[in-house]
């Protein structure tokens, strides 16, 4: 027996990796996030399965259907949205299942902040603009940010920032960020990445703020800041220059 923990993506049912959907296909038993994970997946569980919405749950009855399921000697399928290595609260899982002696395997999911870039046709690390991204996220009821971890550090690189779960404190993030920035800084918003609903603000550090404020989108919607989200003036990568000598491409070859 073993609990897959499995990341469903952030939101389309077709972002399901086939790995996830041959797993869940076999698993008996499937745990899945009501709350955010689409329904639609559940059709590849086989007829007949244990269907269990984690939403109303907390971590001591999530517990115990791991512990019945390896009692029954049943798989597990643990639906997350998202990525399992962000945010998914799969930690505290699996070191109750490693007290067990439940085994456990991670599958990976396609994350937020991909979808993200996605939508907006952009690429988070452009050359001589940005070459790092940072995902964070602020302050919240269910996990404090280490005193280190904070958005004027992280400004202070000047790299791509997706923040997460924290739309609620837009004007906070706007008025730490400017100064590092600049108010005509790049920054968009984006709700429900890939999903029907989905909704996507496109400004500057100088007019985020107003454009959410006219049209307020839901909590679990990503802010990202910094000059690659609308990119310009920026050179090429010398990757494809036609002088650029590489393993797969001799001075002599241009493609």
């Amino acid at each position: 027996m073993t609990v897959y923990f499995i990341g469903a993506g952030p939101g389309a049912a077709d972002l399901l990796t086939l790995r996830g959907r041959d797993i869940l296909a076999r698993c008996p038993v499937c745990l899945y996030a009501g709350s955010i994970v689409p329904s639609e997946m559940l059709a590849h569980c086989p007829a007949g399965a244990r269907l269990v919405d984690t939403a109303p749950l907390d971590l001591d009855r999530i517990e115990a259907e791991y512990g019945a399921a390896h009692a029954a000697g049943q798989d597990v399928a643990r639906l997350h949205s998202g990525d399992l290595s962000i945010y998914s609260a799969v930690a505290e899982q699996t070191r109750r299942l490693d007290r067990l002696g439940i085994p456990w395997e991670m599958v990976p999911g396609v994350p937020a902040f991909a979808a993200a870039a996605a939508v907006l046709g952009r690429e988070l690390t452009v050359p001589g603009l940005a070459q790092s991204l940072v995902l964070t996220r602020m302050d919240g009821r269910a996990s404090p940010m280490p005193p280190r971890e904070n958005l004027v550090a992280f400004a202070a690189t000047g790299a791509t920032l997706a923040i997460h779960l924290a739309i609620h404190r837009l004007a906070e993030i706007v008025a730490v960020l400017t100064p590092q920035y600049g108010a005509d800084c790049p920054a968009a918003i984006v709700a429900h990445a890939s999903m029907p609903q989905q909704r996507v603000m496109r400004g500057t550090l100088g007019t985020i703020a107003a454009l959410h404020a006219a049209d307020p989108v839901a909590r679990t919607a990503l802010v990202l800041v910094g000059p690659a989200v609308a990119p310009e003036n920026f050179r090429e990568s010398a990757l494809y220059d036609l002088d650029y000598v590489r393993r797969f491409r001799g001075q002599d070859c241009a493609g």
